[in-house]
Formats: structure tokens, sequence, C-alpha cells
């Protein structure tokens, strides 16, 4: 296989993180690949307790908290300075089969014109149950979606096995070719988590190349548990957080990819939508949510978020 970099980013979550390491230890032909595991300065010493048990690992300790874009930024910053032709996005919360990696690479190796490519993602806790087939954008909607989620392979065309194009891949399990993350600057900083993806998916596009789903590549995936509570509280289950950031990037990513002619369509729908998220935490009587997500809504609307490269990252 060509030299290819996985990284992994850490918070708070050994036991997740371990389970995917020893998943890809068991992939084959371990000696061309690196596996880049970032701690995002877990508070919980599972950075530690990760770097002791897989000592033979390369290890990046961050100094704060940089979310799924800087951790990862740090990764692909130490993927250049190695030389990898390939790096691989993956989720610590991930379980991969032995020979996920193969189809990924000989498709990558034999179509230039793709740019990078992603596996089928199944649930971990129903194995044979897709949780991404492949994803899609309603450019009239403004609106991301994902193919096949919930459904067996055998009920999918994903079961004939070939390659299926893709608006955008899941930074799930992203793999790119080295190179071409260098040239766009890596995953914007500014964006912390949510709608990366979609973000460095639409500037590998805008370079001109393609992005593929390979059937033959398969990963289990968790999903989710960094940023839910162990207990319900009046607020629920999931971190405020997680909805701010959902909010702002959507507009974001609308504010810098809608094409004139889709504004109305994408306005309306959009507004409805988030009208809707704020509806349903007032009348579950959410406060705090209700209030991020007021917060949310304007710095999207007003605030600027400037790209970030992985370069400034990795000085930190």
């Amino acid at each position: 296989m060509k030299k290819t970099a996985i990284i992994l980013v850490n918070w708070n979550s050994f036991d997740l993180t371990a389970q995917c390491i020893r998943s890809l230890k068991q992939i084959l032909d371990p000696h061309s690949v690196t596996i880049i595991l970032v701690d995002n300065n877990s508070a919980d010493g599972s950075g530690a307790a990760l770097q002791t048990a897989f000592p033979d690992i390369q290890y990046i300790q961050a100094n704060d908290n940089l979310g799924f874009t800087g951790g990862n930024n740090l990764g692909i910053a130490f993927a250049i300075q190695e030389n990898c032709e390939y790096t691989v996005l993956l989720n610590n919360d991930t379980t991969v089969a032995p020979d996920f990696l193969l189809p990924l690479l000989e498709f990558m190796d034999t179509h230039p014109e793709t740019g990078a490519v992603q596996p089928l993602i199944y649930y971990h806790h129903q194995p044979t149950t897709i949780w991404n087939g492949g994803s899609y954008y309603h450019e009239w909607l403004g609106h991301p979606g994902i193919r096949y989620i919930g459904k067996q392979l055998s009920k999918t065309p994903l079961q004939n096995q070939q390659p299926v194009s893709v608006d955008w891949i899941t930074g799930c399990a992203f793999l790119a070719r080295t190179a071409l993350l260098k040239e766009i600057g890596g995953l914007s900083d500014n964006l912390f988590m949510y709608f990366e993806d979609i973000d460095v998916s639409f500037r590998i596009r805008a370079k001109g190349y393609q992005l593929r789903l390979i059937p033959q590549s398969v990963i289990w995936h968790v999903g989710g548990m960094s940023n839910k509570n162990k207990a319900k509280t009046r607020e629920g289950f999931v971190n405020p957080v997680v909805h701010y950031l959902n909010i702002r990037n959507r507009i974001w990513i609308i504010k810098h990819y809608t094409r004139w002619y889709y504004l109305p369509t994408v306005l309306l729908f959009n507004s409805f939508y988030i009208a809707g998220i704020l509806l349903y935490f007032l009348v579950r009587l959410r406060w705090v949510k209700f209030q991020t997500a007021c917060k949310a809504l304007l710095d999207g609307l007003l605030g600027q978020i400037e790209y970030t490269s992985f370069s400034s990252t990795a000085a930190k």
C-alpha cells in the first residue's frame, strides 16, 4: 500500500478510541500505515492513558480543545511532514474491517480524477444496518442528506459493489490525497465541528475533483457519544453546543455556497427548519438550548468565519 496516515482525534473517550485503535491494528499491511492520535486536551487523562496503552502510534498532544477541525489539522500537518500520500480522517468512535483500507487506496490509485473517497458505514449497535451509504446536498433547499440510512445493504443499489458518486463525504471516514488537503489548507478551524466535512468536500470539488463512496470498504460507527450526557437532564441528553454549532455552521455553509437563483427556496426552507427547532425547545421548556439556538442564529447571520488553515493550527 501507499504510505497512508490515519488520524484519530480523542477527547475524554479512552474506551471508544482504544477500541478503534485495536481494530486499526488488524488492517492488512499495517507497515504502510501511520496511526496519528491527536488528544484534544482531554480532562479525564484519556490522552496520556492511550499513549501508554499504544506506545507504537504517533501521539500529538494539543494544548487546548481544538475541536474536530483543529485536531485533525494537527494530524494533517504531521501527515504532510511525513510525506504520506494519503490521509484518512477517522472518527474515534468507529471500528473498521481488516480490509477496509485496500479498496479505498486501490480506487484512488486508479482514478486520479477522484479527490476523496469514503467507505460504506454501518451502525455499530446494528452491524448490518447502514448509517451512511453516501451523502447528497439539496441545492434548492440548502440541506444535506444521507442515502440509505437505516436500510439493509440487500435493499439498496449498493449491493452491486459499484462506486457511487456523492456530493460530500462524511468526516466520519474521509480518505483524501494529502497533497490536495495541503493545497486547500485542510479543514476550516473556525467551524470547530459540524458541516466542516461539507465545506472541505465542496472545496475539493471546486478544484475539479470527484468524490466517491466505495461499498467494498466497510466500517462501523457508534455516533455522537462525545457530545451526549450520560444521564438525561432537563435540557435532554445532547450538549447545547451541538445545536449552536449545527445552526451557526449550517447558516455559514448556506452563505458561502448557495447560488443566487436558489436563494428563495433555501431561505424559505431554512427559516422554517430553524424556527421548528426554536419552537421545539420552547415547547419542551429547554431554555438554555433555546437561548443557545438564538445566539447561533445571530452569529450565523451576522458573524464572519474566516478560513484558518492547518498550518496556523500546527503553530499553536
